[in-house]
Protein backbone atom coordinates (compact mmCIF):
# COMPACT_ATOMS: atom_id res chain seq x y z
CA UNK A 1 0.00 0.00 0.00
CA UNK A 2 1.48 3.46 -0.83
CA UNK A 3 1.86 5.87 2.27
CA UNK A 4 -1.69 7.78 3.50
CA UNK A 5 -1.50 11.23 1.87
CA UNK A 6 -1.39 14.02 4.20
CA UNK A 7 -4.36 16.34 5.17
CA UNK A 8 -4.49 19.62 3.89
CA UNK A 9 -4.29 22.48 6.43
CA UNK A 10 -6.02 24.78 4.31
CA UNK A 11 -9.80 23.67 4.63
CA UNK A 12 -12.84 25.74 3.09
CA UNK A 13 -14.39 26.16 6.23
CA UNK A 14 -11.61 28.31 7.62
CA UNK A 15 -12.68 31.18 4.84
CA UNK A 16 -16.62 30.88 5.37
CA UNK A 17 -15.30 31.04 9.47
CA UNK A 18 -13.44 34.20 9.00
CA UNK A 19 -15.80 35.85 6.57
CA UNK A 20 -18.88 35.64 9.16
CA UNK A 21 -16.41 36.73 12.07
CA UNK A 22 -15.55 39.67 10.61
CA UNK A 23 -19.17 40.62 9.45
CA UNK A 24 -18.84 40.99 13.63
CA UNK A 25 -16.07 41.95 14.32
CA UNK A 26 -15.57 45.06 11.61
CA UNK A 27 -17.79 47.74 13.20
CA UNK A 28 -17.21 46.13 16.95
CA UNK A 29 -13.46 46.92 16.27
CA UNK A 30 -14.02 50.33 14.61
CA UNK A 31 -16.15 51.31 17.67
CA UNK A 32 -13.99 49.53 20.60
CA UNK A 33 -10.23 50.53 19.02
CA UNK A 34 -11.38 53.97 17.05
CA UNK A 35 -9.04 52.36 13.89
CA UNK A 36 -8.49 53.78 10.65
CA UNK A 37 -7.97 50.25 8.45
CA UNK A 38 -6.21 50.86 4.96
CA UNK A 39 -6.96 48.18 2.31
CA UNK A 40 -3.88 46.88 0.47
CA UNK A 41 -5.15 47.39 -3.11
CA UNK A 42 -3.97 43.74 -4.66
CA UNK A 43 -6.18 41.40 -1.97
CA UNK A 44 -5.33 38.56 -4.41
CA UNK A 45 -1.85 37.50 -3.71
CA UNK A 46 -0.29 35.20 -1.25
CA UNK A 47 1.75 37.25 1.67
CA UNK A 48 3.78 37.18 4.08
CA UNK A 49 2.39 39.37 6.47
CA UNK A 50 5.00 40.79 9.50
CA UNK A 51 3.82 43.05 11.77
CA UNK A 52 3.97 45.26 15.23
CA UNK A 53 1.97 43.98 18.34
CA UNK A 54 -0.04 46.13 20.12
CA UNK A 55 -3.46 44.78 20.84
CA UNK A 56 -5.13 41.55 21.90
CA UNK A 57 -7.07 42.30 17.99
CA UNK A 58 -3.90 42.73 15.96
CA UNK A 59 -4.77 39.94 13.86
CA UNK A 60 -8.49 41.14 12.92
CA UNK A 61 -7.04 44.54 12.05
CA UNK A 62 -4.49 42.54 9.54
CA UNK A 63 -7.67 40.58 7.97
CA UNK A 64 -9.65 43.75 7.98
CA UNK A 65 -6.73 44.97 5.18
CA UNK A 66 -6.42 42.34 3.66
CA UNK A 67 -10.30 42.31 2.46
CA UNK A 68 -11.08 39.31 4.62
CA UNK A 69 -8.87 37.22 3.41
CA UNK A 70 -8.00 33.85 4.70
CA UNK A 71 -4.68 34.27 6.53
CA UNK A 72 -2.75 31.77 9.09
CA UNK A 73 -1.57 33.13 12.24
CA UNK A 74 1.07 31.80 14.66
CA UNK A 75 -0.10 31.47 17.98
CA UNK A 76 1.91 30.52 21.43
CA UNK A 77 1.07 27.18 23.09
CA UNK A 78 -1.37 28.83 25.45
CA UNK A 79 -3.98 29.66 23.06
CA UNK A 80 -3.73 25.41 22.12
CA UNK A 81 -3.50 24.20 25.86
CA UNK A 82 -7.27 25.10 26.97
CA UNK A 83 -8.88 21.83 26.50
CA UNK A 84 -12.12 22.07 24.34
CA UNK A 85 -11.75 25.99 23.43
CA UNK A 86 -8.48 24.92 22.00
CA UNK A 87 -10.13 22.51 19.52
CA UNK A 88 -13.23 24.71 18.65
CA UNK A 89 -10.43 27.45 17.60
CA UNK A 90 -8.22 24.99 15.57
CA UNK A 91 -10.91 23.74 13.67
CA UNK A 92 -12.57 26.83 12.41
CA UNK A 93 -9.30 28.71 11.58
CA UNK A 94 -6.35 26.24 12.44
CA UNK A 95 -3.55 28.89 13.65
CA UNK A 96 -0.16 28.04 13.38
CA UNK A 97 1.57 26.67 16.69
CA UNK A 98 4.62 27.79 17.78
CA UNK A 99 6.33 27.44 20.90
CA UNK A 100 7.02 31.33 22.44
CA UNK A 101 10.47 32.16 22.46
CA UNK A 102 12.32 29.22 20.67
CA UNK A 103 12.98 28.19 17.29
CA UNK A 104 10.35 25.71 16.83
CA UNK A 105 11.50 23.81 13.50
CA UNK A 106 7.78 22.45 13.69
CA UNK A 107 6.16 25.48 13.22
CA UNK A 108 8.44 26.52 10.25
CA UNK A 109 7.30 23.58 8.47
CA UNK A 110 3.96 24.44 9.00
CA UNK A 111 4.54 27.71 7.64
CA UNK A 112 6.00 26.10 4.73
CA UNK A 113 3.34 23.67 4.22
CA UNK A 114 1.01 26.98 4.59
CA UNK A 115 2.49 28.68 2.36
CA UNK A 116 2.91 25.37 -0.93
CA UNK A 117 -1.16 24.93 -0.02
CA UNK A 118 -1.81 28.55 -1.42
CA UNK A 119 -2.32 30.12 2.36
CA UNK A 120 -1.24 33.82 3.73
CA UNK A 121 0.86 33.58 6.57
CA UNK A 122 1.16 36.59 9.75
CA UNK A 123 3.57 36.39 12.26
CA UNK A 124 4.66 38.96 14.56
CA UNK A 125 8.48 38.76 14.95
CA UNK A 126 8.46 40.74 18.01
CA UNK A 127 6.16 37.53 19.56
CA UNK A 128 5.20 39.53 22.27
CA UNK A 129 2.99 42.41 22.74
CA UNK A 130 4.82 45.71 23.49
CA UNK A 131 5.08 46.58 27.34
CA UNK A 132 6.94 49.89 26.83
CA UNK A 133 5.41 51.33 23.27
CA UNK A 134 7.53 50.71 20.83
CA UNK A 135 8.56 47.79 18.64
CA UNK A 136 10.89 45.62 20.46
CA UNK A 137 13.22 43.17 20.16
CA UNK A 138 12.71 40.46 17.47
CA UNK A 139 14.17 37.16 16.71
CA UNK A 140 16.70 37.71 13.56
CA UNK A 141 15.31 33.86 12.33
CA UNK A 142 12.37 35.30 11.04
CA UNK A 143 14.85 36.58 7.76
CA UNK A 144 15.38 32.85 6.96
CA UNK A 145 11.70 31.80 7.43
CA UNK A 146 10.63 34.45 4.77
CA UNK A 147 13.48 33.56 2.42
CA UNK A 148 12.19 29.92 2.77
CA UNK A 149 8.41 30.96 2.18
CA UNK A 150 9.43 33.06 -0.72
CA UNK A 151 6.33 35.24 -0.65
CA UNK A 152 6.22 39.16 -0.93
CA UNK A 153 6.22 40.73 2.48
CA UNK A 154 3.81 42.70 3.49
CA UNK A 155 5.43 44.87 6.30
CA UNK A 156 1.76 45.85 8.62
CA UNK A 157 2.24 48.77 10.41
CA UNK A 158 -0.28 49.54 13.76
CA UNK A 159 -0.02 52.92 15.18
CA UNK A 160 -1.81 54.27 18.23
CA UNK A 161 -2.25 50.96 19.99
CA UNK A 162 -0.23 51.19 22.62
CA UNK A 163 -2.61 54.51 23.29
CA UNK A 164 -5.78 52.72 23.01
CA UNK A 165 -5.21 49.88 25.21
CA UNK A 166 -1.58 48.58 26.49
CA UNK A 167 -0.20 45.46 26.96
CA UNK A 168 -0.44 45.78 31.13
CA UNK A 169 -4.23 47.43 30.84
CA UNK A 170 -7.54 46.05 30.96
CA UNK A 171 -9.68 48.89 29.53
CA UNK A 172 -10.00 49.96 26.12
CA UNK A 173 -9.49 53.95 26.39
CA UNK A 174 -11.71 56.42 23.39
CA UNK A 175 -8.69 57.43 21.30
CA UNK A 176 -7.66 57.00 17.36
CA UNK A 177 -4.99 53.66 15.72
CA UNK A 178 -4.65 53.04 12.87
CA UNK A 179 -3.04 49.80 10.59
CA UNK A 180 -2.04 49.70 7.45
CA UNK A 181 0.38 48.25 4.92
CA UNK A 182 3.60 50.39 5.30
CA UNK A 183 5.66 48.37 2.43
CA UNK A 184 5.70 45.27 0.72
CA UNK A 185 9.14 43.65 -0.46
CA UNK A 186 8.82 41.47 -3.27
CA UNK A 187 10.86 38.04 -3.37
CA UNK A 188 13.41 39.26 -6.02
CA UNK A 189 14.30 41.80 -4.33
CA UNK A 190 15.13 40.75 -0.76
CA UNK A 191 17.26 37.70 -2.33
CA UNK A 192 19.77 40.24 -3.36
CA UNK A 193 19.73 41.37 0.07
CA UNK A 194 22.36 39.73 2.72
CA UNK A 195 20.11 38.50 5.84
CA UNK A 196 21.46 41.25 8.17
CA UNK A 197 20.10 44.23 5.65
CA UNK A 198 16.86 42.91 5.13
CA UNK A 199 16.51 42.23 8.76
CA UNK A 200 17.51 45.71 9.23
CA UNK A 201 14.61 46.78 6.63
CA UNK A 202 12.00 44.34 8.60
CA UNK A 203 13.11 46.21 11.61
CA UNK A 204 12.65 49.75 10.78
CA UNK A 205 9.28 49.23 8.21
CA UNK A 206 7.95 47.80 11.76
CA UNK A 207 9.18 50.05 14.37
CA UNK A 208 6.80 52.36 15.86
CA UNK A 209 8.04 54.66 19.08
CA UNK A 210 4.72 55.66 21.05
CA UNK A 211 6.78 57.43 24.00
CA UNK A 212 5.49 60.40 22.59
CA UNK A 213 2.56 63.32 23.17
CA UNK A 214 0.82 62.52 19.79
CA UNK A 215 -2.66 62.37 20.64
CA UNK A 216 -5.13 61.85 23.73
CA UNK A 217 -6.95 58.61 25.17
CA UNK A 218 -9.28 59.29 27.62
CA UNK A 219 -10.74 56.50 30.63
CA UNK A 220 -11.04 57.08 34.45
CA UNK A 221 -9.04 54.17 35.02
CA UNK A 222 -6.09 54.40 32.26
CA UNK A 223 -3.58 53.89 35.03
CA UNK A 224 -4.69 50.64 36.48
CA UNK A 225 -2.67 47.53 36.57
CA UNK A 226 0.54 49.53 35.55
CA UNK A 227 2.08 47.14 38.40
CA UNK A 228 1.82 44.57 35.77
CA UNK A 229 4.53 46.66 33.71
CA UNK A 230 6.41 48.73 36.53
CA UNK A 231 8.58 47.24 39.58
CA UNK A 232 11.57 49.53 40.31
CA UNK A 233 10.86 52.83 41.92
CA UNK A 234 13.65 55.69 41.08
CA UNK A 235 13.35 56.59 44.52
CA UNK A 236 13.64 53.44 46.45
CA UNK A 237 14.73 50.93 44.23
CA UNK A 238 12.57 47.52 43.63
CA UNK A 239 9.42 48.35 45.13
CA UNK A 240 5.75 47.22 44.72
CA UNK A 241 3.26 49.38 43.02
CA UNK A 242 -0.46 50.21 43.60
CA UNK A 243 -2.79 51.80 40.70
CA UNK A 244 -6.03 53.36 41.02
CA UNK A 245 -8.04 55.06 38.54
CA UNK A 246 -5.41 57.17 36.75
CA UNK A 247 -2.50 57.71 39.37
CA UNK A 248 0.47 54.84 40.56
CA UNK A 249 1.57 55.02 43.45
CA UNK A 250 4.92 53.40 44.68
CA UNK A 251 4.23 51.03 48.16
CA UNK A 252 7.41 52.04 50.00
CA UNK A 253 8.15 56.06 49.72
CA UNK A 254 4.21 56.64 48.92
CA UNK A 255 5.23 58.90 45.98
CA UNK A 256 2.39 59.44 43.26
CA UNK A 257 2.17 60.27 39.96
CA UNK A 258 -0.54 60.79 37.41
CA UNK A 259 -0.79 58.67 34.31
CA UNK A 260 -2.43 61.43 31.68
CA UNK A 261 -4.77 61.42 28.84
CA UNK A 262 -1.37 61.83 26.47
CA UNK A 263 0.24 58.76 27.86
CA UNK A 264 2.79 61.64 30.09
CA UNK A 265 3.98 60.95 33.64
CA UNK A 266 2.86 64.00 36.33
CA UNK A 267 4.44 63.63 39.65
CA UNK A 268 1.72 64.44 42.48
CA UNK A 269 3.25 67.60 44.30
CA UNK A 270 7.24 66.10 42.31
CA UNK A 271 8.60 66.20 39.48
CA UNK A 272 8.84 62.80 38.31
CA UNK A 273 11.31 61.99 36.76
CA UNK A 274 10.06 59.46 33.73
CA UNK A 275 7.72 61.16 31.20
CA UNK A 276 6.95 58.05 29.50
CA UNK A 277 6.35 54.44 30.49
CA UNK A 278 9.16 53.27 28.12
CA UNK A 279 11.65 55.71 29.72
CA UNK A 280 10.45 54.44 32.81
CA UNK A 281 10.85 50.89 31.15
CA UNK A 282 14.21 51.78 30.66
CA UNK A 283 15.47 52.61 33.50
CA UNK A 284 13.98 49.35 34.84
CA UNK A 285 16.01 47.50 32.51
CA UNK A 286 19.53 49.40 33.61
CA UNK A 287 18.80 48.75 37.06
CA UNK A 288 18.08 45.20 36.75
CA UNK A 289 20.99 45.17 34.43
CA UNK A 290 23.50 46.71 37.32
CA UNK A 291 22.57 44.13 40.10
CA UNK A 292 24.76 41.46 40.52
CA UNK A 293 21.34 39.03 41.04
CA UNK A 294 23.48 36.36 41.91
CA UNK A 295 24.18 37.58 45.58
CA UNK A 296 20.14 37.31 46.42
CA UNK A 297 19.96 33.92 47.60
CA UNK A 298 19.28 34.57 51.61
CA UNK A 299 15.98 36.16 51.85
CA UNK A 300 13.50 36.41 48.71
CA UNK A 301 13.28 39.86 47.13
CA UNK A 302 9.83 39.03 46.30
CA UNK A 303 6.44 37.16 47.82
CA UNK A 304 2.94 36.50 46.82
CA UNK A 305 0.10 34.14 45.71
CA UNK A 306 -0.35 32.75 42.62
CA UNK A 307 -2.11 29.64 40.74
CA UNK A 308 0.32 27.23 39.92
CA UNK A 309 -0.93 24.79 36.29
CA UNK A 310 0.66 22.28 35.05
CA UNK A 311 0.98 22.94 31.18
CA UNK A 312 0.49 19.57 28.80
CA UNK A 313 1.29 21.46 25.54
CA UNK A 314 -1.27 21.12 22.97
CA UNK A 315 -3.43 19.63 25.24
CA UNK A 316 -4.65 20.71 28.74
CA UNK A 317 -3.88 22.59 32.04
CA UNK A 318 -3.98 21.36 35.09
CA UNK A 319 -4.41 23.36 38.42
CA UNK A 320 -1.92 22.14 40.79
CA UNK A 321 -2.19 24.53 43.25
CA UNK A 322 -4.79 27.49 43.70
CA UNK A 323 -3.16 29.94 45.97
CA UNK A 324 0.74 28.85 46.25
CA UNK A 325 3.48 30.48 48.03
CA UNK A 326 5.73 32.03 45.54
CA UNK A 327 8.90 33.27 46.40
CA UNK A 328 11.63 35.33 43.81
CA UNK A 329 15.23 35.18 45.03
CA UNK A 330 18.26 36.15 42.77
CA UNK A 331 19.07 32.29 41.55
CA UNK A 332 15.51 30.74 41.72
CA UNK A 333 11.77 30.76 42.29
CA UNK A 334 9.97 28.73 44.78
CA UNK A 335 6.95 27.47 44.54
CA UNK A 336 5.57 26.31 47.94
CA UNK A 337 8.03 23.03 47.89
CA UNK A 338 8.64 23.20 44.31
CA UNK A 339 12.19 24.89 43.30
CA UNK A 340 12.45 26.06 39.59
CA UNK A 341 16.52 27.35 40.15
CA UNK A 342 17.33 29.35 37.13
CA UNK A 343 20.69 27.74 36.20
CA UNK A 344 18.50 24.13 35.23
CA UNK A 345 15.32 26.33 34.00
CA UNK A 346 15.18 26.60 30.47
CA UNK A 347 13.15 28.91 29.63
CA UNK A 348 10.68 31.71 31.10
CA UNK A 349 8.64 33.62 28.98
CA UNK A 350 5.50 35.96 29.74
CA UNK A 351 2.36 35.19 28.30
CA UNK A 352 -1.08 38.04 27.88
CA UNK A 353 -0.81 39.71 30.85
CA UNK A 354 0.53 38.68 33.54
CA UNK A 355 0.83 34.21 32.95
CA UNK A 356 4.48 33.32 33.85
CA UNK A 357 5.56 29.69 31.59
CA UNK A 358 8.05 27.86 33.41
CA UNK A 359 9.77 25.36 31.47
CA UNK A 360 11.01 22.93 34.18
CA UNK A 361 13.06 19.38 32.56
CA UNK A 362 10.32 17.66 30.51
CA UNK A 363 7.60 19.87 32.87
CA UNK A 364 5.89 23.43 31.98
CA UNK A 365 4.52 25.17 34.40
CA UNK A 366 2.28 28.21 34.49
CA UNK A 367 2.00 30.83 37.38
CA UNK A 368 -1.49 32.90 37.31
CA UNK A 369 -1.58 35.28 39.69
CA UNK A 370 -3.68 38.24 40.34
CA UNK A 371 -4.84 41.24 38.32
CA UNK A 372 -1.85 43.16 39.52
CA UNK A 373 0.71 40.42 39.46
CA UNK A 374 4.06 41.15 37.97
CA UNK A 375 4.93 38.28 35.85
CA UNK A 376 7.45 40.46 34.32
CA UNK A 377 9.91 41.09 37.02
CA UNK A 378 10.67 37.26 36.97
CA UNK A 379 11.62 37.00 33.28
CA UNK A 380 13.83 40.01 34.20
CA UNK A 381 15.80 38.24 36.88
CA UNK A 382 16.40 35.32 35.03
CA UNK A 383 17.80 36.74 32.09
CA UNK A 384 19.81 38.86 34.22
CA UNK A 385 20.87 35.70 35.84
CA UNK A 386 21.45 33.55 33.10
CA UNK A 387 23.39 36.58 31.56
CA UNK A 388 25.59 36.70 34.71
CA UNK A 389 26.75 32.82 34.89
CA UNK A 390 27.25 33.18 31.05
CA UNK A 391 29.70 36.01 31.31
CA UNK A 392 27.70 37.80 28.55
CA UNK A 393 27.83 41.28 28.28
CA UNK A 394 24.46 41.22 26.20
CA UNK A 395 21.57 43.14 28.35
CA UNK A 396 18.40 41.52 26.88
CA UNK A 397 16.44 40.69 29.23
CA UNK A 398 13.51 38.45 27.65
CA UNK A 399 11.26 40.89 26.13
Amino acid sequence: MGAKKKKKWIKFRHTVVTNLLFLVIYPYSRIKYGIKIEKIADTKRQYLVLLNHQTPFDQFFVGMSFNRKTMYYLATEDIFSKGMLSKIIKFLVAPIPIKKQTTDIKAVMTCIRVAREGGSIVIAPEGNRTYSGRTEYMNPSIVSLAKKLNLPIALYRLEGGYGVQPRWSDVTRKGKMRGYVYEVIEPEEYKALADDELFERIKNGLYVNEAKADGEFFHKNRANYLERCIYVCPFCGLSEFHTSGAVIKCAKCGREAEYTVTKEFCGVGYEHPFRFVADWYDYQEQYINGLDTTSFTEAPLYTESAGLYEIIPYKNRYLVKKDANVSLYGDRITVNELTFDFETVSQISVLGKNKLNIYYGDKLYQLKGSKRFNALKYLHFYYRYKNIKEDNNDKFLGL
